[in-house]
């Protein structure tokens, strides 16, 4: 098509990030369906939802311009998606392809969160308020969902470095995302047991002492 104006382009534009998300629909299922983490696998089946209300959004933004809903190739996110399959294929320890699996997802996401921003300013150049609105509420989704993703890397990354390392499920997320963030919860409260376990062997000193000097 003709990119002769603004209008032009936000419509270029709207049809690549329609294709992409048309196409993040097929791909989320799989990687859940890939993940091992309970916790990410809710993550991209919560994502898939939004995604597919993205996706009906951009519908709408369509008819408000009058113009059928048609994306065009998206060869940005058809790039995004090969490498997340070939992610998907290799051999390696559970926490170690989740890991990667959020690395994948989050390339997406940096991705749709430029492409909304882009399109958000266009509709704001174009007075096309309604559109905006969509856009930015859709953006803002996109970037929590980063959040959400770089949260769950936390202790994800932590299991991936640290492959021998075991802790009951109920705990493990809040230790290794603890160590992982280089908190300092797990050393101080070994110093504190530490601290009571000398205590006790320089009291034990300390009686000896007074005995032998008593003596």
């Amino acid at each position: 098509m003709s990119l002769g104006n603004l209008e032009d382009l936000f419509l270029h534009e709207l049809k690549d990030t329609y294709d992409a998300e048309k196409r993040m629909t097929k791909a989320l299922p799989k990687m859940a369906r890939a993940a091992s983490s309970e916790k990410l696998q809710q993550a991209f089946r919560k994502h898939l939802a939004q995604t597919e209300t993205h996706v009906e959004r951009l519908e709408r933004i369509f008819k408000m311009l009058n113009k059928p809903a048609r994306g065009k190739k998206c060869m940005a996110m058809t790039g995004l998606i090969e490498e997340g399959s070939e992610l998907m294929s290799e051999a390696g320890t559970e926490a170690t392809i989740d890991a990667g699996l959020i690395g994948a997802a989050q390339k997406v996401e940096h991705y749709e969160i430029a492409a909304y921003g882009t399109m958000a300013t266009y509709a704001e150049l174009l007075g096309l308020n309604e559109a905006e609105k969509l856009l930015k509420q859709t953006l803002a989704e996109e970037k929590k969902t980063d959040e959400d993703l770089t949260q769950l890397a936390s202790s994800i990354n932590f299991q991936a470095e640290n492959p021998d390392s075991h802790a009951e499920d109920g705990e493990t997320s809040s230790r290794r995302g603890r160590k992982g963030g280089r908190s300092t919860s797990n050393s101080s409260g070994r110093g504190r047991r530490g601290g009571k376990k000398d205590g006790s062997v320089f009291s034990q000193m300390g009686e000896a002492l007074s005995t032998m000097v008593g003596g």
